[in-house]
């Protein structure tokens, strides 16, 4: 019996780690993340609390080339040691993961307070990317949709430079207010 209270701490704390897949991810590929995170928790003595996937989302700013990614939030408990060894974990996971952070919530929890429903540890799987979104991120990864845009913008301002000089040009000879006005 005293061995079980020296391995397990009487007190630990409580974190949050949010991090965000490749948009074109296989379903093989987010399971071997969210097995590994899993194994890891288990693995240092903690405790998953809640697990929920927040499903395909525009980025802040392109991260790798990549403007939308898939989030996942966790909260779980452990000791100190469980988040450096939960971030180096997704730190080898670099084809998968694009980016990741973990805060801690709490100080001191008591393992016994908490309450773990089953429902919430389940991993949704994600869907699977459109056509369109994968053309998409074809584009960008090659940097052809900048190009686009870029060349786009250049024609609307000719032909709006265009326009504006045929304006100018057209005032000035067929006003017949102005040749009233100069009699």
């Amino acid at each position: 019996m005293a061995e079980v209270s020296a391995t397990t701490p009487k007190r630990v704390q409580e974190y949050e780690t949010i991090y965000i897949l490749r948009p074109d991810i296989d379903s093989d590929g987010a399971s071997r993340v969210s097995n590994r995170v899993s194994e890891v928790v288990a693995r240092e003595n903690g405790t998953l609390v809640k697990v929920e996937s927040w499903g395909r989302r525009k980025l802040a700013y392109p991260v790798r080339k990549f403007r939308r990614g898939i989030y996942y939030y966790l909260r779980y408990v452990g000791g100190g040691h469980i988040v450096a060894e939960f971030e180096r974990n997704l730190r080898m996971q670099k084809d998968a993961v694009l980016k990741f952070q973990t805060i801690k919530v709490r100080d001191e929890v008591d393992p016994a307070e908490l309450s773990v429903n089953p429902e919430e540890l389940k991993f949704a799987a994600i869907e699977p990317i459109t056509d369109e979104e994968r053309d998409e991120s074809r584009e960008k990864m090659l940097g052809l949709l900048d190009v686009d845009f870029r060349r786009d913008d250049r024609r609307e301002r000719e032909e709006y430079a265009a326009a504006d000089v045929d304006d100018d040009s057209g005032d000035e000879g067929s006003s017949a207010d102005d040749k009233a006005e100069e009699k």
